[in-house]
């Protein structure tokens, strides 16, 4: 499909890389460029490596990461999207693990970033892979010859975002690939025409799959801007919308709720966001945060519409729901009921909380499960999602106990094979409603609350807090020493509050938690700004910070924990011998 493309048009930019605002015309690649480059370095790659092989792909925001993963597909190789070694060292292990786990046989870079990249696999004892620059021009693009593939042929293992668990390697297909951009355009109403455009690193699958490939392969180009450029100044991802024509973009929902917060009065009068449709994914879709972007772009011509929340993880290679062509839909549900598991629309006396649909489920059948006892549940009520369709990816690589807990779960009367996705949530009016990560739920006396809702209360009532990250969790289950059941809130806070200050908050914390949710804390951790483990898609690794928090290993600025609670953790880390 890429060549195809090229050979009908040329000279259309495939990929634009927008570095500064003075000048967006940025740094423009054509398809008749990119299928010469492709080919270049997919010849240098199917002169040394064997189709199913794996390629690891490092690259700083730019062009190159486009033409090495479409050399990938030239050479038949298994690509491995992933970031640059970062600075911290669970960063770099994390790189390496996945190194290891694919197996990868080459490491794909470009000149700037060799440097890093070597003396990472130097460090971290990366053996059997070889390191290769893609933008010195290796390679014949006239010795080139075209691969044997098919729709079930592995296209790049996408590792997944660990934010319960473990990386995992998605093996995701030709097929996959296709099924899923073809389900994109009908979904979103998109065409030839449509020019896709973010900040999304192309590691990450809403950023490669959701807008790079539907730019190539069915669209009028990808424009691409480096997303500590949007972190710095989020009016740059606004201005690149509509000074390039951008009409289809994608982005988490703290990236909306960044828009809000931080362009100018002055800025807005300056944009005009009337062509573009925004997704909104990959975390939980807040509807305040919907409700203030639709009404704060208003003014620039952002139709009520144009925001779409979606659902999707990569093991459905990406997209699973969304719903096109009304404005974002907002319902109000019982929230004792909620916690009982039942999506009830609340009558107006009892409390409540407002829920986002992620529209109807996108060319995929959509199961709702008692994740206990595998009995479909009717609409209105909330089990774990399950998904089976087109998108439904090959399993986990080299993982074939995990895959057929997974991906080949059957229902109590033997429906399926189903994914199961491992999110909770319910259909009302056929439109998905998420509410949480099964693994993450707080069971307390009976009830069910999710972490996120307490964690996005305490950002919201505590403005030293704000534009921070925190984890709650539950320790006590499983944990041994007898720790009784208790609920932990850990706590990005910046370091010049003083002691007295940072006990002062602890408290409050304490109290908002209670007040709002009926629920003890035992203990509040304050760390620095990045103390809080995070995925490469911004998700909060609970686990993670449960597990350092467990070993006593989390670098606090204070700690407010209750008495009986902190004896059983000495006891419990005397027994580990941690």
């Amino acid at each position: 499909m890429l060549r195809e493309r090229a050979a009908r048009n040329p000279q259309q930019p495939a990929v634009t890389l927008v570095s500064g605002f003075t000048d967006i015309s940025g740094t423009v690649r054509n398809r008749a460029e990119l299928d010469l480059h492709s080919r270049r370095t997919g010849s240098w790659l199917r002169e040394r490596f064997s189709p199913g092989d794996r390629a690891l792909l490092l690259y700083s925001p730019g062009i190159e990461f486009t033409t090495a993963f479409s050399a990938c597909v030239y050479a038949g190789m298994i690509a491995v999207p992933a970031p640059l070694p970062g600075r911290y060292r669970h960063e770099r292990r994390r790189l390496a693990a996945i190194a290891r786990d694919a197996g990868v046989r080459v490491v794909l870079t470009q000149s700037g970033d060799l440097a890093d990249v070597e003396k990472w696999v130097a460090e971290e004892g990366i053996v059997g892979a070889v390191c290769h620059t893609t933008d010195t021009g290796e390679g014949d693009p006239e010795a080139w010859t075209a691969p044997e593939v098919s729709p079930d042929t592995l296209a790049l293992l996408q590792y997944t975002s660990g934010s319960t668990g473990d990386p995992k390697g998605v093996m995701v297909t030709h097929g996959n690939l296709v099924a899923n951009v073809e389900r994109m355009v009908a979904t979103f109403r998109n065409d030839g025409d449509t020019v896709y455009g973010g900040w999304i690193p192309l590691y990450h699958d809403m950023g490669l799959i959701g807008l790079m490939l539907p730019g190539l392969l069915s669209g009028s180009g990808y424009v691409q801007m480096d997303p500590m450029s949007f972190l710095r100044r989020p009016y740059h991802w606004l201005r690149m919308l509509d000074a390039c024509d951008v009409g289809f973009t994608a982005a988490p929902d703290f990236g909306y709720e960044l828009c809000v917060r931080r362009v100018t009065d002055e800025q807005l009068a300056t944009l005009d966001l009337s062509r573009v449709k925004l997704a909104d994914g990959s975390e939980p879709v807040r509807a305040d945060v919907v409700t203030a972007f639709t009404e704060r772009f208003a003014a620039a011509g952002l139709r009520p519409e144009a925001l779409i929340p979606v659902y999707g993880l990569a093991e459905a290679t990406l997209l699973a729901s969304g719903t096109t062509g009304r404005p974002p839909l907002r319902t109000a549900v019982d929230e004792a009921a909620l916690e009982n598991r039942e999506l009830r629309p609340a009558t107006g006396t009892e409390p409540s909380r407002v829920l986002v649909g992620c529209g109807a489920p996108s060319g995929s059948d959509v199961l709702i499960v008692d994740p206990d006892t595998g009995r479909a549940l009717p609409e209105g009520h909330v089990g774990e999602i399950w998904l089976s369709g087109p998108c439904v990816t090959a399993g986990y690589w080299e993982n074939e106990h995990v895959t057929e807990a997974t991906f080949r779960a059957r229902t109590d009367d033997d429906r399926g094979p189903f994914l199961r996705t491992g999110d909770l949530g319910g259909l009302l009016d056929d439109d998905l409603y998420i509410t949480g990560r099964s693994k993450d739920v707080l069971v307390l006396h009976g009830r069910n609350l999710h972490p996120s809702d307490i964690e996005y209360e305490l950002r919201s009532q505590h403005e030293e807090l704000e534009g921070l990250h925190g984890s709650v969790f539950m320790v006590g289950d499983g944990d041994g020493a007898d720790i009784a059941p208790a609920v932990v809130a850990v706590h990005e806070i910046r370091a010049h509050w003083g002691a007295e200050r940072l006990g002062r908050i602890a408290v409050d914390m304490k109290q908002t938690v209670a007040r709002e949710f009926g629920v003890p804390v035992a203990a509040v951790a304050l760390v620095r700004p990045g103390g809080v483990r995070r995925t490469t898609s911004g998700k909060v690794q609970r686990a993670a910070m449960r597990a350092l928090y467990l070993a006593g290993e989390l670098d606090t600025l204070h700690l407010g924990e209750d008495p009986l609670l902190t004896a059983a953790l000495a006891e419990h880390r005397r027994v580990s011998g941690r």
